[in-house]
């Protein structure tokens, strides 16, 4: 790639975070400390929860809700196929089956009358993604889940600082989980956070985090008493997040209102420029839903084949301008065909847009003539493929 190279997202790192990072390295204390709990505090303020977890991913963070909530194999839980790939795998890690439903062809989250559909007397939860930050229908699913006493996880990975008629990504549930890999709204690197007002859950997945040592009200123990540190009260896992990743969480969070204005300013670039392209579908974005933009994904209109997106794709590339097939659908992946037997056709709408989609570069400081570069470059490559049709 040359130095022009236009990447497919790039983390907004300042003085700020280097210096909290800095701080954190002269104290000493890199593990276990203040900073993941005011972190975790941050977190939980903004999405209007009691309780934060800090763990050392979104997708690790899914697999300890699945094994705090005692889900187990012969359970079923309800996902989407349009997704990545961790928010179905967290639900094999325990050993229950992904119950996949298709989705919405607007929100491109699931379409809340196939989940109703789709409950049976081994449903024990809904596992609803906010697909690239979008909350639509997440009041919808919480209401299923009630009416039927199954309970609500919410994979908030991608929409951190997002929310539906006021209320905040993470609350809809009883328990949400953030994720904050460098292309997240915020990032720390690595890392991840579970947030629910149900302290028993939060104890349990504090236990989980730190290799099943007894934490608070999970075990009726209390917390730093003489041999607790060598005593485990259950198989857990390592999945702490450290003190550093906090550090990093800490000084972005100060930001999320100006990161969330600067990405909310980049996707209204894309939105003015590519919306009279009548090859391409803009994302739909529903009254009371604010997004925080985690990428810009469009799609190619409905003549277009799977081929011709991707070459596209590879254009771009070749053109130093990043893109990418978010999301291939997850119940096509060789793996999941492999152990559950799908085939193309499952879920055709998912499959579809699936088909069609092309993720472009997004960052907080993408400028007007980067964006203007990017859709050049698109609009470049559907010419060739619609003069290639004759």
């Amino acid at each position: 790639m040359s130095d022009q190279e236009i990447p497919l997202s790039r983390p907004d790192i300042t003085e700020l975070e280097e210096q909290a990072v800095l701080s954190v390295l002269r104290s000493g204390r890199l593990s276990i400390g203040p900073v993941v709990e005011q972190f975790e505090s941050m977190v939980t303020q903004r999405c209007g929860t009691r309780f934060g977890v800090g763990v050392s991913s979104g997708t690790t963070g899914l697999h300890l809700v699945m094994h705090a909530m005692g889900i187990k194999p012969g359970d079923e839980v309800i996902t989407t196929p349009f997704s990545f790939i961790a928010s179905a795998n967290c639900i094999l890690y325990v050993g229950a089956t992904p119950v996949f439903v298709d989705i919405d062809p607007r929100t491109l989250n699931m379409d809340p009358a196939q989940v109703e559909r789709a409950i049976t007397p081994r449903t024990r939860a809904i596992l609803a993604v906010e697909t690239f930050g979008n909350p639509a229908m997440m009041e919808q699913y919480a209401s299923i889940a009630a009416r039927h006493e199954i309970t609500l996880i919410e994979d908030c990975c991608e929409a951190l600082g997002c929310s539906f008629r006021g209320r905040p990504a993470g609350s809809f549930g009883r328990v949400g989980v953030f994720g904050f890999y460098p292309n997240k709204q915020i990032t720390t690197g690595e890392g991840g956070m579970i947030v629910t007002d149900d302290e028993r859950l939060a104890d349990m997945c504090r236990s989980l985090r730190n290799q099943g040592r007894p934490t608070g009200k999970a075990d009726g123990a209390v917390q730093g008493s003489a041999g607790s540190w060598l005593r485990h009260q259950r198989l857990g896992y390592n999945a702490r997040m450290s003190e550093v990743q906090a550090a990093l969480g800490v000084a972005q969070m100060t930001r999320l209102d100006e990161i969330i204005r600067a990405r909310n300013q980049v996707a209204d670039l894309y939105m003015r420029r590519l919306a009279g392209n009548c090859d391409l579908i803009m994302p739909t974005i529903d009254p009371g839903v604010a997004m925080s933009w985690f990428v810009f994904v469009v799609r190619l209109a409905t003549g277009f084949t799977l081929e011709e997106r991707d070459r596209v794709i590879r254009a771009m590339r070749n053109h130093d301008v990043g893109a990418a097939d978010y999301f291939p659908c997850i119940h096509l992946q060789p793996f999941y065909r492999e152990r559950f037997g799908f085939q193309p056709g499952a879920f055709p709408i998912a499959e579809s847009v699936s088909q069609r989609t092309i993720a472009l570069p997004f960052h907080n400081r993408l400028n007007e003539r980067e964006v203007d570069l990017v859709a050049q470059t698109l609009e470049l490559m559907l010419t060739r493929e619609n003069l290639k049709r004759g």
